[in-house]
Formats: C-alpha cells, structure tokens, sequence
C-alpha cells in the first residue's frame, strides 16, 4: 500500500471538513455579524448633532435601524435552518471542534473558525441568488437567460417527443442554486447540475429538498446596503420563495446535482478511468452542457473547452449564455489565469471541435433589483455550439 497517498487522502478529507465546518459555521454568524455592522450606524447617528439627530428623527431614520435589526434576526432564523440539519455532505461537521492530544491523551478542543468578510459576502450573494432562482422578482431576469437556452435546447432536439426526453442527458456545470437544471428536469430531459461552492450546494439542497410549499420562506436580501435605495420600503422589503414547488417534476424524472470540481468530476476520460477504476468517465456522456454565468469561473479556458467537447456525444450540443469576467483575473492566490476575449474564445471553440450555429448578445443583470438607483447590465454572449469531429492533418505530429 502506498501510505503516502493514504495519507494524502486523510489530509485532504480533513481540509474538507474544516471548510465545510466554516461555512456551516458561516451561516450560523450571519446574524452577530450583522447586527454589529447595523450597530456601527447607530454609533455614527449618535456622534452627530443634536439638531441633525431630530432631523433624522423626523423622517424615520433610527426607526429603520430597529426594523433592520429585525429582519437580521428573520434572514439568521432561515440560514439557520438550512445549516440545521447539512446533510447534503458525508462529512463530519464536528471534525474541526475537537481532537485527541496522542501524547497526554487528553480531547482538546479548537476555537470555531471566525468568518471573514469575504465569507459574509458571499452568504449575502446566496441570499439575493434565492431571488434570482426561486422567486417571483427574479422572473424577469430568468425570462432573460434561462429561456433562450431552454428554446435552443428544444429547438436542437426537436425530433425528439417530449415523452422520450428522458433519454437526452443533460449537464448543467455552475448550477448555483440549480433552477435552471430544475427547469431542464421539469422539461422532461434527464438533468444533473454541477455546482462546487459550499453555500450554494446547501442552499440548493434545502430548497429542494427541504422546501414543499409555495412562499414557504420570507428573506430580506437588500437590508445589508443602504446605498442607491429608492425609498426605505425598498430596503426592507420582503422577498418570498420559492415561486413554484420544487417536488413538481414529471414522473419518472431523473434529476441530480453533483458536488465538487468541474474538471476534476467531467474531465475524467475513458482512459482516465481505465486506469483508475475509482473514476467514472463522461467521454461521450452528455447529449447537451448548458453554460449559464460559468464559462469566465475558468483558470484555463481551454481546458473547460476540451471536457466540454469530450463529454458531448456525437453530434451533442453546447448552449452558452454569459460575459467574460474573468474570476482568477489578478488573484493573490498564486491560482493561474488565462484571460481570453470573446472573438479569442470563439476561435479556440472552432479549433477544438465545435461549429456555432447561432450567436447573439443579450443584455441581461445578476442578481439586479429594479428599485435601485444603480444598474449593473452585462452584454451577455449567447450562442449554440454542435460538436463536430475535428479532421486534423495526419502528416502531423498532433
């Protein structure tokens, strides 16, 4: 046995651990966390003028500061909830609370990892991407991105009867929240979603496994910004979810999301896995990938475009919609990143295999709210790609 890769495997379950233990224990703070940020406005109303107090006083701004309190206390009483019970993950979430000293044999206990801004970000994202995916008020924008790949999706498989859409599998990578992998389920195809972030995958799973009535749940994902607010009512205002019942997908239906890495999941080959019998391949394995706001998560684009075209069967079909904002573009991770335009990534698409068929630009937002006096509008890229067998010159060394 190599003890080396056991070793490996046993370091990296508890990295595991320790992260998932994070952000369960991110979702637990939420509420501290941001009753403090709350606070800090109090202690600056406090430092002003007596006079400018009054004032303040007088059109309903201290008032506010109570009723955002409030609605803290309401969004931790539901991200509670989902992280009540995270079992979505075989993973031991008390792995990071303690441990057996070898030498004195003693339990020691380790201090709960305190979350960083950029955590709190993050869950703040989670909350408004609920509005986005599973609410009446993200209609709009999924009326925008989700049904021109949905149309292309029918389109291209067109001769196919609905009833005999199961046999079309389809892969969804950057899932987020998984309404568009729901909607390709509730659309009869065989639907599997691929999502690697840790506050999406449990918030997916709550809502759609936990969640069975209409508005069952009531967030408020605009109280942790004051700016460019329209009216303070815009500020509180109450955000129900999910609009529709996630248990109602046709019968049978075959509907999955699978946690983890995009390259490390679907790259695996047919001779990858040949070699590693622990690895399952996806050569040839999807019918259609469905890109959303996913193709710029890339360190390599290349390589997402290769397992893209390897994973497509034969004559299978790649539909796109999104910008090219770079994720890893100046990290201060030491993570690679190769940064191409859209004219570049188009031509690396035509070269590794794929013929666009159809191409345009949708203006479209993110997680954008039309009470708000600033807007962020991507020119979002959508095409439909066919795979295609790629004829190289024998005479070369490729």
């Amino acid at each position: 046995m190599d003890n080396s890769h056991t070793q490996n495997e046993e370091n990296s379950d508890e990295l595991e651990a320790r992260h998932f233990a994070h952000i369960i224990e991110t979702f637990r703070q939420y509420e501290t966390y941001h009753l403090s940020a709350n606070n800090r406005r109090r202690k600056d109303y406090y430092r002003l003028p007596r006079e400018n107090q009054e004032l303040l006083d007088l059109v309903g701004w201290r008032k506010r500061l109570q009723e955002v309190d409030e609605k803290i206390s309401a969004n931790a009483d539901f991200l509670r909830t989902i992280v009540d019970h995270p079992d979505i993950f075989a993973i031991e979430e008390s792995a990071n609370e303690s441990y057996t000293d070898e030498l004195s044999g003693w339990r020691v206990h380790k201090k709960k990892s305190k979350p960083t801004d950029f955590d709190m970000d993050k869950l703040r994202s989670t909350l408004k991407q609920f509005v986005r995916d599973w609410s009446k008020e993200g209609e709009q924008e999924r009326e925008v991105c989700y049904k021109p790949m949905l149309d292309a999706l029918h389109q291209h498989f067109s001769d196919c009867p609905p009833d005999q859409r199961l046999n079309i599998r389809v892969l969804i990578p950057g899932a987020g929240l998984a309404r568009l992998a729901w909607e390709v389920a509730r659309a009869g195809y065989s639907s599997q979603g691929n999502e690697f972030s840790h506050f999406m995958l449990l918030s997916s799973y709550f809502v759609l496994n936990r969640t069975d009535q209409i508005n069952q749940h009531t967030i408020y994902p605009f109280i942790h910004s004051f700016s460019n607010a329209r009216s303070s009512a815009s500020i509180t205002r109450a955000i129900q979810i999910p609009d529709v019942r996630p248990s109602e997908l046709p019968d049978p239906s075959d509907f999955s999301l699978v946690a983890g890495d995009f390259v490390e999941i679907y790259g695996v080959s047919d001779k990858d896995a040949e070699a590693d019998p622990s690895k399952q391949s996806h050569e040839n394995g999807w019918n259609a990938i469905l890109t959303c706001f996913f193709i710029d998560t890339a360190k390599d684009v290349v390589e997402y475009l290769r397992i893209i075209h390897r994973a497509l069967a034969p004559g299978g079909v790649w539909i796109n919609l999104g910008p090219l904002l770079w994720h890893y573009e100046n990290n201060n991770t030491g993570d690679p990143s190769i940064e191409v335009s859209l004219d570049e990534l188009k031509l690396l698409a035509q070269e590794i295999g794929f013929e666009i068929t159809d191409q345009r630009t949708i203006p479209t937002t993110y997680t954008g709210t039309a009470e708000g006096m600033l807007r962020y509008e991507y020119q979002a890229e959508f095409w439909v790609a066919k795979k295609v067998v790629v004829q190289r010159d024998p005479t070369s060394n490729e």
